[in-house]
């Protein structure tokens, strides 16, 4: 019911320049802040979830996979995750795929999940708006969470003038052990406002 196209529909039409990738961002982070303020993990975050509204404004959407933290977080199976043992899922193989590449390692595996789960999919997100491809993904399901679980990025491909800053977000979001990755996805907004900030300081009439 959200008016404008996904961010899947974005992306297919090539890679999203950093000034027009950094309001975005910003905007999926303050939706991922709003639900772990009340204790709710996405599980599913995807650019196919996000919606961009011609106003500007964006809608993270679909959570048909959110679950409440509980005070010891609580174990998933991975392999019983709706999105992948759906039989209608398994023949939709570009949906099936999708949903793998967000995994975190930690969900692949079945084991715990909170929000860095999240913190590790808006990094994938963020990478392919970047780059107009996915930082992990592989032929098969199989490929795709075996490469989430042992690959890296390839972090070259990302546009020569991305901000230090972004770069630094996207590998703490990417670590694949989550005591190593962003604790809170809030503090993703200092260092997506980096780059504007050093516009500002720098630009013309700053002296140095």
């Amino acid at each position: 019911l959200v008016e404008g196209p996904t961010l899947a529909d974005r992306i297919a039409q090539g890679p999203i320049s950093v000034d027009e990738a950094l309001p975005i961002a910003k905007q999926i982070v303050e939706a991922l802040a709003a639900a772990h303020d009340q204790s709710i993990v996405h599980r599913d975050l995807k650019p196919a979830n996000i919606k961009l509204r011609p106003d500007g404004t964006v809608k993270v959407l679909d959570f048909g996979l959110a679950k409440a933290l509980e005070p010891m977080a609580a174990r998933i199976d991975a392999t019983a995750s709706p999105t992948i043992t759906s039989p209608a899922m398994m023949t939709g193989v570009g949906m099936l795929l999708g949903t793998a590449a967000y995994m975190s390692p930690e969900q692949a595996r079945g084991k715990a999940v909170d929000k860095r789960s999240d913190i590790w999919a808006f990094g994938c997100v963020l990478y392919e708006m970047l780059t107009g491809k996915r930082a992990f993904e592989g032929d098969n399901v199989s490929d795709t969470l075996a490469n989430v679980l042992k690959a890296e990025p390839e972090w070259r491909a990302l546009p020569a003038g991305t901000p230090s800053s972004v770069r630094r977000i996207l590998r703490r979001c990417l670590a694949k052990d989550p005591r190593r990755r962003l604790a809170d996805v809030a503090d993703a907004r200092l260092e997506l406002e980096e780059p504007a900030w050093d516009e500002r300081r720098d630009g013309p009439g700053q002296q140095g």
